[in-house]
């Protein structure tokens, strides 16, 4: 027992003597530990603190998506997403130097590589040091940040480890090469990234991508350890525009504004014009565009809204004070005068489509619809002959023609060349309210096509139902007066109409590609229904080219150089009635014999004293299709006279003039347009191109003064057969295009009348009204047209 003691109390002073001297060890490194990290602390945390946090703001940052593209039927790139970079300043880090020694090497690098301001970049860090995220530059492109890149990042030659706390933000801007080309169609982008109108905002999901992310984190090695989610880009989208094709109707459209425009009135030349090219075939639309028109890299420019019709806050035009105007057409002295949220409401107007967005009553366009439901319907057998007198009554009221003299024994065949009213009413009595309501919906009107385009009008409550079609809604329903629809509802009905009955359901996009260019879908063409029968189609082509080809057409202007088309000509009166405001359109398909395209265009509210003229659009399809058929390698299906070739050998000249124009001061714009010189305005011909001396330069004369003189612009004196002088905007139509009388040989009734010799029209004995002696409508001496009730086609 006593041994056993002995060596516990030994071990026990040993260990003491062990543990004291472990203790000592100890203690003094923790000593000497904290000292150091309190001379840490004291001299490098903040250094330190900054350096952990740069990692997290470098190292865990989002990937933007690329938006997809849009591209032209032939490749032509519409709209695409260019990659940017903003330049951003973190005066926190480049504060953090010791004795500020990255600040002088920072500024110096971003005053030399991007011109900045160097007091204010320096006043900016001294009043913000504690500001990690601050905007230098926006939206600079990669070739002009890449020499600053260079130079903050290790490794390249330039390198410089004291340019600190500079960083570049990457992101992506919508950028449309070809400017205002399509810009109804396309729509455009907001800041955000999200479409609004057109093809932007349709396809939106399909354009839009997602977001990536990269993270960054320290392991247990104090090693950076990155995890990329990468960004996953948007789906590109093939419409069926055709580049070439859209840039044709564009020129001409922007030619009806040059020549028309303040002719009457001040402001463009139409309340508004569109023109949409289809493929009667597949539904594909091929070309459409309205004017005014706007740049999709600019679409807040206000310039672009003088001349327009001035609108309210809920995008309703303002009246004029007289029944001569329309509306209020903006000035720029109003554009300096409105609000900022006016501006916007009239720039939403500008923005919007006209083709699909705005309704309107069609006028004598509906005419073949009619007859097509009395073929189909057997009603009628297209053998009929009706007796125009000049008007109908209906519950005591008249509902006149468009010769209110009548055009006496019509067929079912002329009734569609002359534009007959009453032709088109006495077949709509045989239809009855049942059937012709049946047959409205089965064209689609009332309802939407579903064309993929954001914006299209809904055209339902528009329509009359069977039930509350009267005998004069059914009257003027027949000719296209009582109801309303859109553009591309008449042109997709139309194409059904000449393509042997199918409704196909129209669509501006045929393919969708991945990021890759591999195509994800196609879009092929749906048939939605049978509307008539191949046979009845046939009877309404025969009838329709008649408009064009026959002797007394009413649209015949529309017919191009070496082709025969068919269509037929549309002329409508808004509301309220006898405000003498109307909208003119032309339908049209080419060729003749065997239609390929469907084309159509409307003139709201053109800038001319009498509105009520088809050849306001007629003349746009003939200058549109000139070029528009030889280009679709459509062969000519009529031989071409002296004068056509001469108008062709002028086209191909005014090409030359345009390629010279980019070259020197030219008499012409970047369109070809003439425009004003310090000798005048280019001499015009009949269709608007400059007439050229021997030596093939521009005939000038001088400025108008604008006065209404039977030689000033517009209409007065002007289709006069004894008015002398310029022809001004007007060109003198041909006496074969003039209407005629129950007797195709004799002299209308209203040419044996004397002659307003301040306007050059006809004067009625009986009421007074003046008759335009182009087509004989009727205009009454109080200024308002000689209607009752109004809701009749005046074409």
């Amino acid at each position: 027992m006593r041994k056993r003691k002995s060596k516990a109390q030994k071990f026990t002073i040993g260990m003491k003597k062990k543990l004291a001297v472990l203790f000592v060890i100890v203690l003094t490194a923790f000593v000497g530990l904290s000292i150091r990290l309190i001379l840490i602390n004291r001299d490098n945390g903040k250094e330190y603190e900054k350096q952990v946090l740069s990692q997290q703001k470098y190292d865990s940052s989002t990937i933007p998506y690329r938006r997809g593209e849009i591209l032209g039927a032939n490749g032509t790139v519409l709209a695409y997403s260019e990659k940017v970079y903003n330049v951003i300043l973190d005066a926190k880090l480049v504060l953090s130097g010791k004795d500020n020694k990255y600040l002088d090497p920072t500024v110096n690098a971003l005053v030399q590589q991007f011109a900045f301001d160097e007091g204010e970049i320096r006043n900016y860090i001294s009043e913000h040091p504690d500001s990690q995220y601050y905007t230098l530059a926006k939206q600079l492109t990669y070739d002009q940040i890449s020499d600053f890149q260079t130079m903050i990042t290790p490794g390249s030659e330039t390198f410089d480890e004291n340019v600190q706390g500079v960083w570049f933000e990457e992101s992506y801007v919508r950028k449309y090469p070809n400017g205002s080309m399509a810009c109804d169609v396309i729509g455009f982008t907001t800041s955000d990234n999200n479409g609004i109108f057109g093809l932007e905002e349709y396809y939106n999901d399909t354009l839009s991508g997602s977001n990536g992310r990269t993270y960054g984190y320290i392991d247990e090695d104090s090693n950076l350890e990155r995890t990329t989610i990468p960004a996953t880009d948007g789906n590109s989208i093939v419409t069926t525009i055709d580049g070439n094709l859209q840039s044709i109707v564009e020129k001409y459209l922007q030619e009806f504004n040059d020549t028309y425009k303040d002719a009457f009135r001040e402001g463009n030349g139409a309340n508004n014009i569109g023109c949409v090219i289809m493929n009667v075939n597949n539904g594909d639309v091929l070309a459409m565009a309205s004017y005014p028109k706007f740049d999709l890299n600019d679409t807040k420019n206000t310039d672009n809204l003088i001349g327009m019709p001035r609108v309210d806050e809920r995008g309703l035009k303002i009246a004029g004070e007289s029944i001569y105007d329309s509306g209020v057409y903006i000035t720029q002295q109003m554009i300096d005068e409105m609000s900022d949220e006016e501006k916007m409401w009239n720039l939403n107007a500008l923005w919007r489509n006209f083709c699909i967005s705005d309704t309107y009553e069609p006028g004598s366009v509906a005419k073949p619809f009619t007859v097509a439901t009395g073929l189909e319907s057997g009603c009628i057998t297209g053998n009929e002959v009706y007796d125009c007198t000049g008007y109908m009554e209906f519950g005591g009221h008249k509902i006149y023609c468009h010769n209110k003299f009548g055009d006496g024994a019509v067929s079912v065949e002329r009734g569609i060349e002359i534009s007959c009213n009453v032709a088109m009413m006495k077949i709509g009595q045989v239809i009855g309210a049942d059937t012709f309501a049946k047959f409205q919906k089965s064209f689609g009107f009332g309802l939407k096509t579903n064309v993929d385009l954001a914006g299209e009008a809904r055209t339902e409550g528009l329509t009359y139902a069977a039930q509350d079609m009267g005998s004069s809604e059914l009257a003027t329903g027949t000719f296209g007066q009582g109801f309303n629809v859109d553009m591309i509802e008449m042109i997709t009905a139309f194409s059904s109409l000449v393509n042997g009955g199918k409704y196909y359901e129209p669509h501006v996009v045929s393919k969708i590609l991945n990021s890759s260019g591999a195509t994800v879908k196609s879009i092929e063409p749906r048939v939605l229904r049978q509307t008539i029968s191949e046979s009845t189609s046939e009877k309404i082509i025969q009838y329709c080219n008649q408009v064009v080809a026959g002797d007394e057409g009413t649209g015949k202007t529309a017919r191009p150089a070496g082709y025969m088309i068919g269509g037929k000509t549309g002329t409508a009166e808004t509301i309220p009635r006898k405000n003498r405001q109307y909208v003119v359109s032309f339908m049209g398909y080419a060729p003749a014999d065997d239609p390929q395209i469907a084309i159509y265009v409307v003139v709201d509210r053109p800038n001319a004293m009498d509105q009520a003229d088809a050849k306001f659009a007629t003349r746009v399809v003939r200058k549109v299709l000139t070029e528009a058929l030889p280009y679709l390698n459509i062969p000519m299906t009529e031989p071409v006279t002296e004068e056509e070739q001469a108008e062709l050998d002028e086209l191909r000249e005014k090409e030359i003039m345009m390629s010279a124009a980019q070259q020197s001061e030219a008499t012409v714009d970047a369109d070809g347009n003439p425009i004003e010189t310090e000798g005048g305005t280019p001499l015009l011909d009949e269709d608007g191109n400059p007439v050229l001396d021997e030596d093939g330069n521009p005939v000038m004369q001088e400025a108008s003064d604008g006065d209404n003189s039977e030689n000033a612009d517009g209409e007065n004196g002007e289709n006069s057969e004894n008015s002398e002088g310029d022809e001004g905007i007007w060109e003198k139509i041909p006496e074969d295009e003039l209407s005629t009388t129950n007797d195709e040989n004799s002299e209308p009734v209203w040419k044996s009348f004397e002659i307003d010799e301040e306007t050059g029209y006809y004067i009625d004995p009986e009421t007074g009204d003046l008759i335009n002696p182009e087509d004989g409508h009727s205009i009454g001496g109080d200024g308002l047209p000689d209607y009752n009730p109004p809701e009749e086609d005046n074409n």
